[in-house]
């Protein structure tokens, strides 16, 4: 289930505040140096840095 166009907007990485963008579950850093993915899990993003993926 997609994200509100709204809320994309509005949240941000909490490690490196760069935006977010949407890809299947997760959210991804667009950060340059960052690159974390954050799971959505049932439509309610977890934006925490323990929680995230790390780039490959």
């Amino acid at each position: 289930m997609p994200l509100e166009a709204g809320l994309l907007e509005i949240l941000a990485c909490p490690a490196c505040h760069a935006p977010l963008k949407e890809q299947e579950a997760e959210l991804i850093c667009t950060g340059q140096n960052c690159g974390l993915a954050y799971p959505v899990r049932d439509g309610i993003p977890v934006l925490l840095v323990d929680e995230a993926r790390r780039p490959e």
